[in-house]
C-alpha cells in the first residue's frame, strides 16, 4: 500500500461502489475486500454508516488525453449522479470528480493572458468539457489581430 491512500466512507455501499469504479476505468482492479486501484491510485473503502457524506470540497481530478476518454468517463461516472459545470460531476454515491482534458492546463496558463481568458470564459460555459471548443477559444483570431495582419501584409506589398 502507498504511504498516502484515499479512504472512502460509504453508507453500506462500499463494495458496490468499488465494483462500479473498477468497471469504469481501463486500468483498474480490486486488490482486496476493501481495497482497489484505479489508474495506479490505490483506494480503501469502508461501510461506516450515514454519519459522514462526501462533499465537493474533495474531488478526484481525471487527466484525460482525448475527447473520447472525456465522453466515456463523463457518461459512466455521472450515471445516476449529477452533472455540473466546468467538467465537474457527482457520481451516484456522492463522490465528486473533475473530468478534465490534459490540454486545459497549458491553455489556462498561457503567457498570453488574452488567450488564457478566452479559454477560461469558454470553459465556464461548459458542463462536460469540449476539447475542440476550448481549442477554438484558444486559437481565436480577434478582429484586432486580423487588422494587424492585414496592415503588415499591405505594408510588405507596398515595399
Amino acid at each position: 500500500m502507498k504511504k498516502i491512500t484515499p479512504f472512502l466512507w460509504f453508507d453500506g455501499k462500499a463494495e458496490e461502489a468499488m465494483k462500479f469504479y473498477v468497471s469504469i476505468f481501463k486500468n483498474a482492479k480490486i486488490l482486496g475486500a476493501n481495497h482497489f486501484e484505479l489508474e495506479g491510485q490505490e483506494f480503501l473503502v469502508f461501510n461506516g454508516g450515514p454519519q459522514f457524506t462526501f462533499t465537493p470540497a474533495i474531488s478526484f481530478f481525471i487527466n484525460c488525453e482525448t475527447q473520447q476518454e472525456i465522453d466515456d468517463l463523463w457518461e459512466k461516472l455521472s450515471e445516476g449522479g449529477e452533472k455540473s459545470r466546468c467538467g465537474w460531476l457527482k457520481d451516484k454515491y456522492g463522490l465528486s470528480w473533475q473530468v478534465i482534458p490534459s490540454v486545459l492546463g497549458p491553455m489556462l496558463h498561457d503567457k498570453d493572458p488574452v488567450k488564457a481568458k478566452r479559454v477560461l470564459n469558454a470553459m465556464l460555459q461548459m458542463n462536460k468539457l469540449d476539447v475542440a471548443g476550448l481549442k477554438r477559444a484558444y486559437e481565436q483570431v480577434t478582429h484586432a489581430n486580423d487588422l494587424k495582419i492585414s496592415l503588415l501584409a499591405w505594408e510588405s506589398h507596398r515595399a
